[in-house]
């Protein structure tokens, strides 16, 4: 029986909520406009820190009526401004209240609420703008919908330190692409915003510094303007500087540091600059230490790894620094059983989000390892290093899995490292697990550092062909992102390079003639090199040449005859005639070239080209076919002084480049033998 009571009494209770928040819905209707107001002023304290009452009077829809008294000029100034302070009040509750607060059309309205002239109402406006555009669900295009909205609020900016504040927090989070920042800086946010960053309010300094931060985020136009801003006639960089002491709140040395960086990534202040390297680098390993909270130090790690990502120098300066390497360390024993955390609250946050210390460790690690040996090392000696890149390989967080196989590939690019650590660690049976069935930008990672993995002088190259890699890698090379096709082909051409006749006839045959014929058409050329690549490694030894051209020579030559012809980079031209060099080289595949005049003389054509790359790629193939100690010698060697080709040899002797010379006299030396 109780069950039966139950569903009535909760019924009863809902009732009696709905009841009490339709009695503030109902007084928004009366026809006395003091009572209105009062009603409203009624309502503003009844949903203060109450979200139950807010989505009941939400459901209950006041929201339309609190916006249609909003707009009616005859509604007293003070009762459009209550309405203005109510609808920032349910603004505030969950994310469900602003989906349907923007969906009642409340931005539009508020935005139309600013052409009012009376500053309270504006600032009650403003406040609940900001609450709103904050919010995750809110679509930050309806900032810039109107054209005339941007620099109406540039405008209002000089009105009062609350405006200045609000207007500041809405367009840093509302500037999210590239077109975002060029709208704000062509209304003029740099000069309007640049003198808030001296102000009295801490609040209005805080969100002027994180404008900035988001403006110059990859963007050169706008680093290269705020270097030389004056502030109060101090340049802004320098502004900054003072923003990053110590005795600063540490959002703002982050913020500041963070200014720094994008304007130092964006090409506008040089990575050795003394701001850079003497004030932005060591406060952003500061912000690694295991005093700050974990949001700083998470921010404080990706943004030092962007810092330095293009440059050696100051990936050695930060490795040296505070022993970061193995501050970084602490970043996979958090929270440890001894955390100093004694609010239960943060505790319980900082375990949903400890994942994000991990990711963070990952990406600066990849960063600091980039390019130094010496680093690279101190790295995988950090404590059980190689086994926690292991783990975030399989994490449940894909951002995880990305920073840790970034990582890797770090890593990887170390010759020493592949043969010790990697393959104590057997890394490539994680990696290959990774590579079954990952979102794009993981595979590309991960194949990126199989690619490394599959070098001639990894011991990892072994298992890994043990282990049917060639079917995963030909799937990649077929794949929509070139970025994957590329590495496809490109792990392809390593496990080519010095392999076994048994290794490449499995590529031909599980590649197909056809892909690697589509591949050599490929629109991307980087694929048509890493593919060019894959098929001269394909062909070299004499017994593997003669083989892969009996079965697949017309079609070789007819791709190498296309690609000679058409417009190509001399790269690309250059590692094609070095191809044809390494047909030339088989016993019975030079006869696909003695046998093909219009080829003879386009390998005549670029001994006599203008770049000497390619001279020299077509006399060296010139010079296989001519060789002496072969069968059939003396014919070829007819046949090509016949064609004019010991005329060219001799012109090439005189080179003013000594290998084209040495290359021709070692040429034309096979018809004097």
């Amino acid at each position: 029986m109780a069950c039966l009571l139950e569903a009535p009494l909760r019924i009863s209770v809902l009732s009696e909520v709905t009841a009490t928040s339709r009695h503030y819905v109902d007084r928004l209707f009366d026809p006395d406009p003091q009572k209105v107001l009062q009603g409203v002023i009624d309502m503003k304290n009844a949903v203060i820190g109450n979200n139950k009452q807010k989505a009941n009077l939400i459901v209950l829809g006041a929201v339309p009526r609190l916006l249609y008294l909003l707009q009616q000029s005859s509604s007293s100034q003070q009762l459009r401004t209550e309405c203005a302070v109510v609808l920032g009040s349910l603004a505030m509750g969950t994310e469900n209240n602003i989906k349907s607060l923007v969906d009642c059309h409340i931005i539009p309205t508020l935005l139309q609420g600013l052409l009012c002239p009376d500053l309270i109402f504006t600032e009650a406006c403003l406040r609940c703008l900001r609450t709103v555009f904050i919010s995750p669900v809110t679509p930050v295009q309806l900032l810039y919908t109107d054209p005339t909205v941007i620099p109406h609020l540039m405008s209002l900016l000089s009105n009062s330190q609350r405006t200045q504040e609000y207007i500041t927090q809405i367009f840093s989070h509302c500037c999210k692409t590239p077109e975002h920042q060029t709208v704000l800086f062509n209304h003029g946010a740099i000069q309007n915003i640049a003198p808030l960053l001296i102000s009295a309010s801490y609040k209005v300094r805080m969100q002027a510094l994180k404008c900035f931060s988001v403006l110059a985020y990859e963007n050169t136009q706008v680093s290269m303007t705020l270097v030389n801003v004056l502030v109060d006639g101090e340049q802004l960089t320098q502004v900054f500087v003072k923003m990053m002491q110590r005795d600063q709140p540490v959002e703002m040395q982050l913020t500041a540091a963070k200014c720094l960086t994008y304007m130092c990534r964006a090409g506008a202040i040089r990575t050795d600059d003394s701001c850079v390297v003497l004030k932005t680098l060591p406060c952003l390993v500061r912000m690694c230490s295991k005093e700050h909270l974990l949001e700083e130090r998470v921010e404080g790690a990706e943004t030092l790894a962007y810092l330095m990502e293009p440059d050696v120098e100051l990936q050695r300066i930060a490795s040296t620094t505070d022993h970061l390497v193995a501050m970084l360390a602490d970043y996979f024993k958090y929270p440890s059983s001894v955390s100093a955390i004694t609010d239960i609250k943060r505790l319980d946050h900082d375990l949903k989000h400890a994942h994000e210390l991990r990711q963070a460790a990952f990406k600066l690690y990849a960063s600091l390892g980039s390019n130094d040996e010496d680093i690279r090392k101190k790295i995988t000696e950090t404590e059980n290093m190689m086994d926690r890149i292991v783990s975030g390989l399989s994490e449940s967080s894909i951002k995880v899995r990305l920073a840790a196989v970034r990582c890797l590939h770090s890593l990887s690019r170390s010759v020493q490292q592949l043969r010790t650590s990697f393959h104590d660690h057997a890394v490539w049976k994680p990696l290959m697990k990774l590579l079954q069935n990952a979102p794009d930008e993981v595979l590309v990672m991960a194949s990126s550092t199989l690619c490394n993995l599959l070098l001639e002088f990894s011991p990892s190259k072994e298992p890994i062909l043990e282990s049917g890699v060639i079917e995963l890698l030909c799937s990649l090379t077929q794949s929509e992102s070139p970025a994957l096709r590329v590495n496809g082909i490109w792990a392809l051409m390593n496990m080519a390079f010095q392999a076994d006749q048994k290794v490449k006839v499995e590529i031909v045959r599980c590649l197909g003639t056809e892909q690697l014929f589509r591949l050599l058409s490929d629109p991307d050329a980087n694929v048509l090199m890493k593919t060019l690549g894959l098929l001269r490694n394909l062909l070299s030894t004499r017994p593997h040449i003669d083989q892969i051209m009996s079965s697949h020579g017309t079609q070789i030559m007819q791709a190498v005859t296309l690609i000679l012809e058409a417009e190509h980079s001399i790269e690309v031209k250059e590692q094609t005639l070095c191809i044809l060099a390494n047909i030339a080289d088989g016993n019975t595949a030079k006869e696909l070239i003695m046998t093909n005049d219009d080829m003879l003389q386009k390998v005549k054509y670029y001994m006599g080209h203008s770049n000497v790359k390619l001279q020299l790629a077509a006399t060296f193939c010139v010079s296989n076919l001519i060789w002496n100690e072969e069968d059939g010698s003396q014919d070829r060697q007819d046949k090509l002084r016949e064609m004019g080709f010991v005329d060219v040899l001799h012109k090439l002797t005189q080179s003013t480049d000594p290998n084209l010379s040495d290359r021709a006299k070692t040429a034309l030396q096979q018809y004097l033998a």
